[in-house]
Parts: structure tokens; sequence; C-alpha cells
């Protein structure tokens, strides 16, 4: 499957921002077999005086900008085409929970996507007791790492209910999951913070996600939203496995992969600093548009 994806992030200050600097992960990654990018462009306006991009540690592609000005008003955009190309269902290859720190300790590699920076914790990811009880109902030391993965995370979408006024982006794990409530991004991290509870290396995956209209009704404009999901290790025959707790199902054609990490802190699409008084207004647009086989080039 093929996309056009848009993207607009309107950020306005009322009392200007002064000297702000960004780091933007905007622009989706290129993952062979799966995920092709055919064209991506971020632009900035009003224009940065500095302006450089890089790959971080986990392989995301950033762009950093900075502004000697003070601005009142930034805005972001993306314009990509990408393709999606669909995989076959896992094959349950992982070994049993209890055989799995044997075979993250024979891991040798410390690159971006080895399984150790993923078991412990991180920024916005703790481990918690509440969590390890959660996992160790739903899965057990005799069963398959994926058996047991993919029990907590269909419990997790049975047991939470979607809410979009329930949280905001910095809302604990912890919290969303004592309340049973949240969005993808509490989904993601409350799954990652269970999965590690019980040695299961696990990290999240922001991205778009394709949105389907009821039938009869036309595809709306900007109704697309970024998502997030989340990826943990099978053992070395099957490697990383992402699944989207939210909707209950593998990621698969409609996700599209922007950046992987421990949690959200590592993949924000911008995170920045700069002077400023007063609140942010932050506006945001998205459009995943299916494009027809073969078109666009």
């Amino acid at each position: 499957m093929r996309y056009d994806i848009e993207l607009s992030i309107r950020n306005r200050y009322p009392h200007c921002a002064d000297h702000a600097r960004y780091l933007l992960r905007l622009c989706p990654r290129a993952l062979d077999p799966g995920q092709a990018v055919r064209a991506a462009e971020v632009t900035v306006t009003p224009a940065p005086a500095e302006r450089r991009e890089f790959v971080d540690f986990f392989g995301n592609r950033v762009l950093e900008i900075a502004y000697a000005t003070s601005e009142s008003e930034v805005t972001m955009g993306l314009r990509a085409q990408v393709e999606r190309r669909p995989g076959p269902a896992p094959i349950d290859r992982s070994p049993v929970l209890s055989d799995l720190p044997g075979q993250i300790s024979a891991v040798h590699s410390l690159a971006g996507d080895a399984p150790h920076h993923f078991l412990g914790a991180s920024t916005r990811v703790a481990p918690h007791p509440q969590f390890q009880r959660y996992a160790q109902a739903h899965s057990a030391p005799d069963r398959s790492v994926l058996d047991g993965a993919m029990a907590i995370g269909v419990a997790l979408h049975r047991d939470m209910r979607f809410d979009p006024d329930a949280t905001t982006v910095d809302t604990p794990a912890l919290e969303a999951f004592t309340q049973r409530h949240g969005v993808c991004q509490d989904y993601a991290h409350i799954m990652i913070g269970a999965l590690r509870s019980i040695g299961i290396p696990a990290g999240y995956v922001s991205g778009f996600l394709r949105t389907n209209p009821p039938p009869g009704k036309p595809r709306l404009e900007g109704a697309d939203a970024m998502h997030a999901w989340v990826q943990f290790w099978c053992g070395p025959r099957m490697g990383w496995i992402e699944y989207d707790p939210t909707n209950a199902m593998y990621a698969d054609v409609d996700h599209v992969v922007i950046a992987r990490g421990r949690d959200y802190s590592d993949v924000s699409p911008i995170k920045g600093a700069l002077r400023s008084a007063g609140e942010q207004h932050s506006e945001q647009r998205v459009t995943v548009r299916p494009l027809e086989p073969g078109h666009g080039g």
C-alpha cells in the first residue's frame, strides 16, 4: 500500500519565543523490507537560522533547527510518500519466557536495536509492582514470549478505555493504568512497563495510522492522527515484533513508522528549548491518503 502523508504542526506563542531550538522527528523511516520512503520533505516557517539533519542512536531521522530571533508562531510541515508492504503473520518461534534471559545475555551487540537497552527503566516507564502483577496474571514462565506478550496486549485492550480527554502527553503511565483509560501513548507505555516487568525487552514506536471512514462516508482530510504502538523482542529467531494494543492488532500496512525508542521521550515529534512567557498553543493536522497501486511513480 502506498500513501501520501501530510502533517502540519503549528505552535503559537502569545508572548513570542526567544532563541528557540527544536529537534524534530517527523520523517518516516526506511525499513527493509516492510517500509520504503519514496519522498519526504520537512518544511519550517519561518526559515530557521540553523538547520541540520542527523540519525540518532536508535536509527531515527532527526532535523535540528534553531532561531536567532523571537518568533510568535512556528509551523512545521511534512510531505511524504511511503510504501508499506504487508508481512506474513508471525509464526511463533520464540522461546519460553524462562529461557529468554539466557538468550538476551547471548546478544553481544550494543547497537540501537539490541534488547539490552529495552529492559530497564527509561524516562517515562519505570518498573512497578502493579505492572508486574498484571503481566504475571496473563503470562507464565513456561509460556512462549510471543504468546505471553500477545495475551498482555489483548488484556490491556479489553481492560482499558480509550479516552482522548483523560490524559495529557505528560501523564505518568502508572496513573493512566490505575484509571484504566487514556490514549495510544498510554496504552503503549503501560504495555511496555508490563512486558519489561517480566523480562521481555519492549520499546515505543511512533508513526501514522491510516484510519478508515464509515461505509459510504468520504475520508476527512486531517482526520488521521499520529499514533503509537509497541515493539517487543521475541528472541534471536524472531527478533522484534510490533503490536498495537490500542487496536489489539499486529502493526501492518496501516501503520507507518516514524521512530523507535525506549519510550515517548526518545521519539517525540518535537522536542525543544526556548524562552517565553505564558502558555504555548499547538495545533496538529494529519492526513494519510492511500494511493492507487502504481500511482505517484
